[in-house]
């Protein structure tokens, strides 16, 4: 089950998300999905290396309800076979995605600084981490991007609280995996494993700790075209805090996913003209793959040795864009999910007018989701009229669509500047305490001051009332 590609076009400029984007003068501009049109243009300032760089630790948006496609990996095949490999592509189908490269300075108090080995931020919680990755066949629905694939397979990470720190510390993604995004973006000035070298906080495969059904489970969905390990700066800390957190590899949906018997699959769905239904289709597909993961994780035969640690009354989910999008979606198709948040993604499923109950959050970036402007704040909008429970819409000042994973840390320590006016390690803390906030307060009943009014250690985030169109 293999993608084969054809090799990567390297004179190209690489815009993120996989896509390739011709220089200037050599092409359109790209899109992506809740990027306005007028930031389009700040990554021709930029130099080829600079913007490859950046656009291998820059995600895709997910949404614009007008998106063309952020189309890349063109596959020369895909067939089924365990010694199947491939290598990454750059054809151009639509409009390719655009990322911001502008050099912006630090903001005052915080430095950036370069490293040659990235690093992600330690753990706020007081457990050490542990972690371990799982493969799961779903045999009940063939793949819905490669039919004649007539099992879902996924790869799963789980982070969890660990009973005292390993002896190995777990690594980011593949060699492999780092030399396919590398080569995705047509870099060739920096190592193949570049981006497999950098360090977490986790161990692999440490014992877990807790007791029985004592620890709260969240389920992660990474953007469109992004492998699950952007979010592990979330995942660590949300399992240093005693929640168990599971983030999800969409097969076919992302530049690069390692099977256990080698195989590497690559990216079917970035090929593909996007519309408002085929992001609909995605987000669908990807409730289909969080029950399935709930199922193999609290079913009567767990895939996990640790399952027994978990409440299975306190499920939740949050994912980034098009995961993020995706968190309604599962949230109406599954009753397990307590709890959402949408993290910067266009939503395209229509919450029914009998309404959704259960808490969500709304966190994103002005540029985007200040309500009233523009198609994607207006999906939000929409939403927002349907959510009948506990809700908030949060915005964080100078953020960049890269700020809320850990691809805006990495870009800062590399030297390369996502466009947005915040750093990364700021933006990386204002996520983690905001995402841990929501989910203590409402898959641990603890009172949670910050999510009801603006913060003074905070004053980034802005509360935002779409009913009168203001955020303070």
């Amino acid at each position: 089950m293999g993608h084969v590609t054809a090799p990567a076009d390297r004179r190209r400029r690489y815009g993120g998300a996989g896509a390739p984007v011709h220089a200037a003068g050599g092409g359109a501009a790209a899109t992506e999905r809740g990027v306005p049109r007028s930031e389009r243009g700040r990554i021709l300032r930029v130099g080829v290396v600079a913007a490859g760089l950046l656009a291998s630790m820059a995600t895709t948006s997910a949404v614009s309800a007008q998106s063309g496609a952020a189309a890349t990996t063109s596959p020369a095949s895909a067939h089924s076979g365990p010694a199947a490999t491939t290598s990454a592509t750059a054809a151009q189908s639509g409009p390719a995605a655009t990322t911001s490269a502008a050099s912006v300075p630090a903001s005052a108090g915080l430095s950036v600084t370069s490293s040659s080995t990235p690093y992600l931020p330690e753990p706020t919680g007081s457990h050490p981490v542990g972690t371990t990755s799982l493969y799961l066949k779903d045999t009940s629905r063939p793949d819905p991007w490669v039919p004649s694939v007539k099992a879902r397979e996924l790869m799963v990470s789980l982070w969890y609280p660990a009973k005292s720190p390993g002896r190995k510390r777990a690594p980011y993604m593949t060699p492999k995996e780092s030399e396919l995004l590398l080569k995705s973006g047509g870099i060739t000035s920096v190592p193949a494993d570049t981006l497999s070298k950098t360090r977490t906080n986790a161990f692999t495969d440490a014992d877990p700790a807790g007791r029985k059904h004592g620890l709260p489970l969240v389920v992660l969905s990474p953007g469109h075209t992004k492998p699950r390990t952007e979010l592990t700066a979330p995942a660590e800390d949300l399992a240093s805090r005693g929640y168990v957190v599971a983030a999800i590899d969409h097969t076919y949906e992302n530049v690069a996913t390692t099977f256990p018997d080698g195989r590497v699959t690559t990216c079917v769905t970035c090929e593909i003209e996007k519309n408002p239904a085929w992001w609909e289709k995605l987000a669908r597909s990807r409730a289909a793959d969080v029950s399935f993961v709930l199922d193999q994780l609290t079913g009567s035969h767990p895939k996990w040795k640790g399952a027994r640690l978990v409440d299975t009354s306190r499920i939740a989910m949050a994912g980034h864009s098009v995961g993020g999008a995706s968190t309604i979606a599962a949230m109406l198709k599954d009753s397990r999910i307590r709890a959402g948040i949408d993290i910067d993604g266009t939503t395209e499923v229509r919450i029914p007018d009998s309404g959704l109950a259960r808490p969500f959050l709304f966190l994103g970036k002005p540029a985007t989701y200040t309500p009233g402007e523009g198609d994607a704040a207006a999906t939000w909008e929409r939403d927002w009229k349907q959510l009948n429970g506990w809700k908030r819409w949060l915005l964080v000042t100078g953020a960049e669509h890269t700020s809320f994973t850990d691809l805006g840390v990495l870009a800062d320590q590399i030297g390369i500047d996502t466009g947005a006016d915040i750093p990364g390690v700021r933006a990386m803390d204002i996520t983690r305490r905001y995402v841990a906030a929501f989910f203590d307060l409402h898959l641990r009943k603890r009172s949670q001051p910050l999510l009801d009014k603006p913060s003074a250690r905070y004053p980034e985030v802005k509360h935002c009332s779409p009913e009168t169109r203001t955020c303070r």
